[in-house]
């Protein structure tokens, strides 16, 4: 999971893409990239780490130009990143051109192959994002045969379209001719559009990256739509209907900051209606769950148990406190590694769980690794009963879409019923989110897709994109490096886009 974040206007480009990207870097925080465009030149700039770590005062200011894109990444297993692997990447050929992704290509072996062969390019990464930049290069060359103007570019993303498959939202900043950011045709992962007096244009992966900064939310790229700003500042878009857009569910669970609006829908408002619909299943269903307090996993867990804490007439306590120095546990590798994450990341406040019964919400169960060690948690803190929701149904399959939820036999709710989830936890009860509830939660805050990407909760993966063999060929992948000591492919495998 990444940022992307794409500037063109009459400013500092370097300003408006740091400020951008310190507004997503809840996507990433493991890298971050800069380039720039004046004139016919590019200028970049990245490194591991925070975007304020990367850059400094001197940095920027040698990021000359006034258009601009920027990266903000995250990786999968909490191992160091490869300095190959940071983005933007860059190609000389033809004019020169820079590339930000976020997402994963599901072909990439058939992409490598011909990329190497026939079109003769040489890719220097194990990155898709490296792949997609060749892909794009390879089809401006050939649509600009003719002449450098703004229909040769999108007709440019058409030809990525017809070879390229999975997720991908994208960023291009082309030498002299301007900035192009187009996003896959089912949509799966989000890129928004804004804009600001004096005409700039700010594309990113948010839209909460648009206020901040004074931007008006233009609304989102559409799935399958490429937009082209030339030097002029002028906006030209088109949109490819090549497949039934699909946009990623998870963004709203998870991911996104809940000030972003996501294809229509307010991703607070979403959170919201998961909190509803869930603790009206609790109340139908579980009628013997009779909390004293509701307690979330913070952060993302916040506003789905206010809303469920509301609906159930038990009061919201804050029972646990958040170490804001540590990253996400469930990316990280070996099981005691989690573990011990698990103890940094979160302490109890004894009182708020002794002698009571207590409902702990989180936005998904992953692994389970942190739902067992905070149950554990709780009940050695004094609690009667642990009683766990999730704002999410079960986790049952990998996401191959630029997302790193585990193999198959890491997930807790692979080929296991809630009952026997109950007991690996150590909880009382475990509620799920039903699936047509979480479609409807998204919907009634605005959602306008008619379907979503679900594939991590149901496996279905759209059009074929991700079959039992490239299921098992994947796992085959990651598997053959020890948990704790992953080899550099593995990585690389894993931290697409």
């Amino acid at each position: 999971m990444c940022g992307v974040v794409g500037y063109a206007g009459g400013g500092d480009a370097a300003d408006a893409v740091y400020s951008g990207l310190a507004f997503l870097q809840h996507r990433g925080q493991d890298s971050a990239g800069i380039a720039t465009m004046c004139g016919s030149r590019m200028f970049i700039e990245k490194g591991r780490g925070l975007a304020r770590d990367v850059f400094d005062s001197a940095k920027t200011n040698a990021l000359r130009g006034a258009f601009g894109i920027g990266h903000v990444r995250y990786s999968t297993r909490g191992s160091a990143l490869a300095l190959s692997e940071i983005q933007p990447f860059y190609v000389n050929q033809p004019f020169g051109i820079t590339l930000a992704h976020n997402g994963n290509l599901t072909n990439t072996d058939a992409l490598s192959q011909r990329l190497a062969g026939e079109d003769r390019r040489h890719v220097n990464s194990d990155s898709d994002s490296e792949l997609l930049l060749n892909v794009l290069a390879q089809a401006i060359d050939r649509r600009t045969k003719d002449g450098r103007d703004a229909e040769a570019f999108l007709d440019a993303v058409a030809d990525v379209h017809s070879q390229c498959a999975g997720a991908y939202a994208a960023a291009a900043l082309i030498a002299g001719a301007g900035l192009l950011a187009f996003r896959d045709p089912r949509g799966i992962r989000p890129l928004s559009l804004g804009a600001r007096t004096g005409g700039e244009w700010l594309a990113a992966s948010e839209s909460a990256a648009f206020r901040p900064l004074g931007f008006d939310n233009i609304g989102d790229i559409a799935p399958g739509e490429a937009i082209f700003i030339d030097m002029n500042r002028k906006l030209h878009r088109r949109q490819f209907a090549l497949a039934a857009a699909r946009p990623c569910i998870f963004e709203y669970i998870y991911f996104a900051r809940p000030d972003s609006m996501l294809d229509g829908a307010l991703v607070y408002d979403a959170r919201v209606n998961m909190g509803r619909r869930l603790a009206e299943k609790i109340l139908r269903e579980y009628p013997q769950i009779q909390p004293d307090c509701v307690i979330p996993i913070p952060d993302s867990g916040r506003v789905t148990a206010l809303e469920v804490s509301r609906r159930m007439k038990a009061p919201y306590r804050e029972g646990l406190v958040k170490n804001r120095h540590t990253g996400r546990t469930f990316i990280l590798a070996g099981q005691s590694r989690r573990r011990r994450s698990v103890a940094e990341k979160l302490a109890v406040i004894a009182p708020e769980f002794a002698n009571k019964n207590v409902l702990l919400v989180d936005d998904s169960i992953v692994r389970g690794t942190t739902g067992a060690e905070l149950v554990e948690m709780a009940r050695v803190a004094g609690a009667r009963r642990v009683y766990f929701a999730s704002a999410a149904p079960p986790v049952r399959h990998p996401n191959v879409f630029g997302i790193d939820i585990a193999t198959r036999g890491e997930l807790i709710a692979h080929g296991r019923d809630e009952s026997e989830i109950t007991t690996r936890l150590g909880a009382d009860f475990v509620v799920y989110q039903d699936m047509p509830d979480l479609i409807a939660a998204v919907r009634d805050a605005g959602g306008n897709a008619n379907l979503y990407e679900t594939s991590c909760f149901d496996g279905d993966y759209p059009d074929g994109l991700a079959d039992e063999e490239y299921l098992r060929a994947l796992e085959e992948r990651r598997s053959g490096a020890r948990d704790d000591d992953l080899s550099q492919l593995d990585l690389a495998l894993r931290m697409r886009g």
